[in-house]
Protein backbone atom coordinates (compact mmCIF):
# COMPACT_ATOMS: atom_id res chain seq x y z
CA UNK A 1 0.00 0.00 0.00
CA UNK A 2 1.68 2.90 -1.20
CA UNK A 3 0.34 6.80 0.41
CA UNK A 4 1.08 9.98 -1.49
CA UNK A 5 0.81 11.87 1.74
CA UNK A 6 2.10 9.78 4.81
CA UNK A 7 1.62 12.75 7.69
CA UNK A 8 -2.23 13.27 6.44
CA UNK A 9 -3.05 9.43 6.40
CA UNK A 10 -1.34 9.53 10.27
CA UNK A 11 -3.87 12.29 10.66
CA UNK A 12 -6.83 10.57 9.68
CA UNK A 13 -6.00 7.57 11.47
CA UNK A 14 -6.03 9.47 14.60
CA UNK A 15 -9.32 11.45 13.63
CA UNK A 16 -10.92 8.05 12.85
CA UNK A 17 -9.75 6.57 16.46
CA UNK A 18 -10.89 9.50 18.30
CA UNK A 19 -14.12 9.01 16.90
CA UNK A 20 -14.34 5.45 17.95
CA UNK A 21 -13.22 6.63 21.08
CA UNK A 22 -10.15 3.80 20.67
CA UNK A 23 -7.58 4.33 22.88
CA UNK A 24 -4.83 3.07 20.37
CA UNK A 25 -4.60 3.69 16.81
CA UNK A 26 -1.54 2.36 14.96
CA UNK A 27 0.70 3.74 12.39
CA UNK A 28 3.30 2.93 9.68
CA UNK A 29 6.58 4.26 11.25
CA UNK A 30 8.51 6.95 9.54
CA UNK A 31 11.23 9.36 11.08
CA UNK A 32 8.54 12.25 9.95
CA UNK A 33 5.77 10.78 12.00
CA UNK A 34 7.96 9.79 14.58
CA UNK A 35 9.18 13.77 15.10
CA UNK A 36 5.62 15.14 14.91
CA UNK A 37 4.40 12.69 17.47
CA UNK A 38 7.47 13.52 19.72
CA UNK A 39 5.80 17.37 19.42
CA UNK A 40 2.28 16.03 20.06
CA UNK A 41 3.46 13.85 22.78
CA UNK A 42 5.46 17.05 24.44
CA UNK A 43 2.71 19.53 24.38
CA UNK A 44 0.11 16.55 26.33
CA UNK A 45 -1.64 15.99 23.35
CA UNK A 46 -1.28 12.22 22.94
CA UNK A 47 -0.67 9.88 25.93
CA UNK A 48 3.14 8.48 24.15
CA UNK A 49 4.02 6.47 21.71
CA UNK A 50 5.54 3.36 21.04
CA UNK A 51 7.38 1.52 18.12
CA UNK A 52 6.11 -2.00 17.52
CA UNK A 53 7.97 -4.15 15.08
CA UNK A 54 7.11 -7.75 14.12
CA UNK A 55 9.21 -9.85 11.96
CA UNK A 56 8.40 -9.71 8.14
CA UNK A 57 6.43 -6.57 8.33
CA UNK A 58 6.99 -2.76 8.22
CA UNK A 59 7.35 -1.02 11.68
CA UNK A 60 4.63 0.44 12.83
CA UNK A 61 3.78 2.85 15.43
CA UNK A 62 0.91 2.84 17.94
CA UNK A 63 -0.57 5.65 19.29
CA UNK A 64 -1.85 6.00 22.75
CA UNK A 65 -4.78 8.71 22.72
CA UNK A 66 -5.46 10.70 25.22
CA UNK A 67 -9.10 11.82 26.49
CA UNK A 68 -10.55 14.51 29.35
CA UNK A 69 -14.26 13.69 30.98
CA UNK A 70 -14.62 11.29 28.09
CA UNK A 71 -13.47 13.81 25.47
CA UNK A 72 -10.83 13.44 22.79
CA UNK A 73 -7.69 16.56 23.89
CA UNK A 74 -7.40 16.82 20.28
CA UNK A 75 -10.64 18.51 19.65
CA UNK A 76 -8.89 19.49 15.62
CA UNK A 77 -6.22 18.49 14.27
CA UNK A 78 -5.63 19.36 10.12
CA UNK A 79 -3.27 19.58 7.94
CA UNK A 80 -1.93 22.76 6.40
CA UNK A 81 0.60 22.25 4.44
CA UNK A 82 0.38 19.45 1.15
CA UNK A 83 2.62 17.84 -1.44
CA UNK A 84 1.18 20.23 -4.22
CA UNK A 85 0.92 22.60 -1.62
CA UNK A 86 3.60 23.42 0.41
CA UNK A 87 2.75 25.98 3.00
CA UNK A 88 5.95 28.40 4.64
CA UNK A 89 6.03 31.30 7.67
CA UNK A 90 8.29 32.99 8.58
CA UNK A 91 8.09 33.94 12.33
CA UNK A 92 7.24 36.96 11.87
CA UNK A 93 3.59 35.90 10.00
CA UNK A 94 3.11 32.85 12.28
CA UNK A 95 -0.12 33.35 14.03
CA UNK A 96 -1.30 31.94 17.77
CA UNK A 97 -3.71 28.87 17.15
CA UNK A 98 -7.03 29.57 18.94
CA UNK A 99 -5.20 32.88 20.54
CA UNK A 100 -2.71 30.57 22.11
CA UNK A 101 -4.91 27.27 23.11
CA UNK A 102 -3.73 25.00 20.57
CA UNK A 103 0.00 25.01 17.99
CA UNK A 104 1.44 24.41 14.74
CA UNK A 105 3.53 21.95 13.66
CA UNK A 106 6.61 23.18 12.02
CA UNK A 107 9.19 21.68 9.57
CA UNK A 108 12.41 24.08 10.46
CA UNK A 109 16.17 23.85 9.60
CA UNK A 110 16.96 23.41 13.43
CA UNK A 111 13.74 19.99 13.25
CA UNK A 112 10.23 19.51 13.62
CA UNK A 113 9.17 21.64 16.81
CA UNK A 114 5.73 23.76 17.76
CA UNK A 115 4.99 26.85 16.80
CA UNK A 116 6.02 28.10 20.55
CA UNK A 117 9.14 26.31 20.90
CA UNK A 118 9.88 27.92 16.99
CA UNK A 119 9.70 31.50 18.43
CA UNK A 120 11.72 30.69 21.18
CA UNK A 121 14.39 29.74 18.52
CA UNK A 122 13.29 32.52 16.46
CA UNK A 123 12.93 30.17 13.04
CA UNK A 124 10.47 29.57 10.60
CA UNK A 125 9.29 26.66 7.90
CA UNK A 126 6.85 24.82 6.94
CA UNK A 127 3.74 24.52 8.92
CA UNK A 128 2.38 21.10 8.85
CA UNK A 129 -0.33 20.88 10.96
CA UNK A 130 -2.23 22.48 13.43
CA UNK A 131 -3.69 20.85 16.64
CA UNK A 132 -6.34 22.37 19.48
Amino acid sequence: MSFNDPLSDMIARIKNAHMRKRSKVSTPASKLRGRVLDVLEGEGYIRGYALVEKPGEHPEFEIELKYFDGEPVIAEISRISTPGRRVYSSIDDLKPVKNGLGISILSTPKGVMSDTVARAENVGGEVLCRVY
